[in-house]
């Protein structure tokens, strides 16, 4: 729609065009803001969804969504399923935790979300990409801007300090000067208290250091999605506490976060779990989902049935 305002008259073109008289400049001012105020909703000022009375807002697309994904693994005994079926939604800024028994199938989840594998069948949607599409190139340089992967052995290269460690993604894809890229991994580094450890090459420090490094270096690029995979599985309980406070502080400023887990106490603090039987979600594929936990504290189960382990 276009609004021509003058003196004399308000012009505005649609489907067909009308002419509103108007007495002085002024008239034209307050019919203009009116006309704005009809047609422009007021959290959306570009103009293009009208404001309906009695309507709800419409709900923003989920950031993460699987749909019908199937992973099969061929094996000399016959294909093995991994995935049966998936279908899945993560809206932006939930704190979730993938869990379940030992060949469940959450790894394996991860790494469709993280492009890492591809799905034998079904989509996988990331900010509106169609991840399972992309070819090997596309998909790491998708990769190395959206999502930081954070794995159980760290995956830091040994002959880098920690601080060139973080800068690593910077420099793959071309993000930041130079100069930027030291400045961006001194203060990750700073933000998950290593920065007194900058210069040190991995095995100097301990193994919660180092997850530490790893979780900086996921950040380098500012993804807003960060994919771990079992981040605490090889660290003391009071490290692992630690480690968490980190991801529950990103997710206070935005990010993104799927965990893999066994560990049910870091489990019970997430906003939303998710729980993997063979394969297939037994509970939590959505915003509404809810994990019940019965009396014994180490399985985890849905309407009384026993679903995993969460430890």
């Amino acid at each position: 729609m276009r609004r021509i305002a003058a003196a004399g008259q308000i012009l505005f073109c649609g489907k067909g065009c009308e002419t509103i008289s108007c007495r002085t400049a002024g008239d034209a001012g307050k019919i203009s803001s009116m006309i704005t105020k009809l047609f422009t909703h007021k959290d959306n000022p570009s103009g293009s969804e009208r404001a309906i009375p009695g309507k709800a807002a419409p709900v923003p697309r989920p950031l993460i969504e699987l749909h019908d994904v199937v992973k099969a693994y061929v094996t000399p005994v016959g294909n093995f399923i991994a995935l049966d079926g998936v279908s899945l939604q993560v809206r932006e800024g939930e704190f979730v935790a993938v869990v379940g028994k030992s060949g469940s199938g959450k790894s394996t989840l991860i790494n469709m979300i993280t492009g890492i594998d591809k799905p034998t069948s079904g989509s996988v949607y990331v900010g509106n990409v169609p991840v399972h599409t992309l070819k090997e190139g596309p998909m790491a340089e998708w990769r190395g801007r959206n999502v930081g992967v954070i794995f159980q052995f760290f995956q830091l290269l040994p002959m880098l300090s920690c601080l060139e460690n973080v800068m690593l993604p910077m420099d793959f894809c071309d993000m930041y000067s130079g100069r930027e890229r030291k400045e961006r991994a001194l203060y990750l580094l700073e933000l998950v208290d290593m920065v007194e450890h900058a210069y040190k090459l991995p095995f100097e420090v301990s193994g919660g250091q180092q997850q530490r490094v790893a979780i900086a270096r996921a950040m380098a690029n500012d993804p807003p999605i960060l994919a771990a995979d079992e981040p605490t599985g090889n660290l003391d309980s009071k490290t692992a506490d630690d480690v968490f406070a980190v991801f529950e502080e990103l997710v206070a400023q935005g990010k993104t976060i799927l965990m893999v887990t066994h560990d049910r106490d870091l489990a019970r603090r997430v906003s939303r779990t998710i729980a993997l039987a063979d394969g297939i979600i037994v509970n939590g594929a959505n915003a509404e989902g809810m994990i019940v936990r019965g009396a014994n504290a180490n399985r985890i189960t849905v309407n009384d049935e026993e679903v995993g382990e969460a430890d």
